[in-house]
């Protein structure tokens, strides 16, 4: 039951990363939007979101449970040592709902609708940069057990370039999300242009932080990449996500929008396998103890088989509802050419 619970606890982050983080891309694309197209881009982005931004979030809320119940460990040294960027993640992403929210379903058009979309996108930009803020400190070994003092057991595991730079590397892949899924939501051909501009400049952007992740790896002495480099799995992986850049932009060129979103999810997961293929079975990287892992911190066996059986239960119920929220407001939707 172990491997069941592993197993949608891993689905979960990922389509979290997948669907979550292209919402969270949008707020950070619209931040980017300029002269004509602006107001095109946001009734676009809301137009998108409005549906399923609030669904999205399912996959957190199921991460979640699926620590606290079956990995308690791991959720009890993540919720202490790392209080203060979850707190301001969570933060973010309340301001976000709220922002967003007011701007698609105030009455009064005004100048508080600028307002909204200010508190959006910046709060976009927050949630996506202390997500991975976090997934940096779980791997960056710095978490101690027991700390010297406040900065030692609260502050440094997170605020540190290998940290700081995994949060600007999920922000630009979040960005490249939502880059590539906005456009099969459009006909503006001029904002189909502006978007896959937008995608490319994610992905030197990712390229370049990404390369800050393994450079500040060293000089934190994280170890991160001569991991990586020794992992045939991890570096397999990430070069098959390189690869599917060309057919990536062809597949655009063409417009075939379903089969793009489909193979940004291929990249995805090649991207997340490549960085936790590093890791496995480990969550929390600890600093002077032995490390946190998906089978040392697991809950007694009765407390997984349940677990399990609710998890397995339960996707057969929203499997099907979400599909059922996509046919209706995204699948069956019909776009007018401007």
């Amino acid at each position: 039951m172990l491997y069941i619970v592993i197993f949608f606890f891993m689905v979960s982050i990922f389509l979290y990363c997948l669907l979550g983080g292209a919402d969270f891309g949008a707020g950070i694309v619209e931040l980017t939007a300029r002269g004509s197209s602006k107001e095109r881009a946001r009734k676009l982005i809301s137009k998108a979101m409005a549906p399923i931004w609030e669904a999205n979030h399912m996959w957190l809320i199921i991460a979640v449970v699926i620590l606290f119940n079956a990995f308690p460990k791991i959720y009890s040294q993540v919720s202490i040592s790392l209080y203060i960027p979850l707190i301001l993640l969570l933060v973010g992403i309340v301001l976000r709902g709220t922002a967003f929210t007011f701007r698609h379903y105030d009455a009064v058009k005004d100048f508080s609708q600028e307002v909204y979309s200010k508190a959006f996108s910046y709060s976009s930009i927050m949630v996506s940069f202390f997500f991975g803020l976090v997934v940096g400190a779980l791997v960056s070994g710095k978490i101690p057990v027991y700390p010297a003092n406040f900065l030692d057991g609260y502050i440094f595991p997170w605020f540190n370039l290998f940290s700081i730079s995994v949060g600007i590397f999920i922000c630009s892949l979040f960005a490249f999300i939502a880059s590539v899924f906005l456009l099969g939501d459009t006909a503006d051909q001029e904002l189909i242009k502006d978007f896959i501009i937008k995608s490319k400049i994610a992905i030197i952007v990712m390229v370049i932080s990404g390369g800050l992740v393994f450079v500040s790896s060293l000089i934190e002495g994280v170890g991160f990449t001569k991991k990586f480099i020794s992992n045939p799995i991890s570096i397999t992986l990430i070069a098959a996500a390189t690869a599917l850049l060309p057919l990536l932009w062809k597949v655009l060129s063409k417009g075939w929008k379903w089969l793009s979103r489909f193979l940004v999810g291929v990249q995805l997961s090649f991207i997340i396998g490549a960085f936790y293929s590093v890791y496995f079975p480990a969550i929390v990287k600890l600093r002077d103890a032995e490390d946190l892992t998906l089978y040392n911190s697991a809950a007694p066996e009765i407390t997984l088989t349940l677990l399990a059986w609710a998890l397995m239960v339960g996707s057969v119920i929203i499997f099907p509802s979400l599909f059922f929220l996509f046919k209706v407001f995204k699948l069956g939707r019909k776009e007018e050419p401007t």
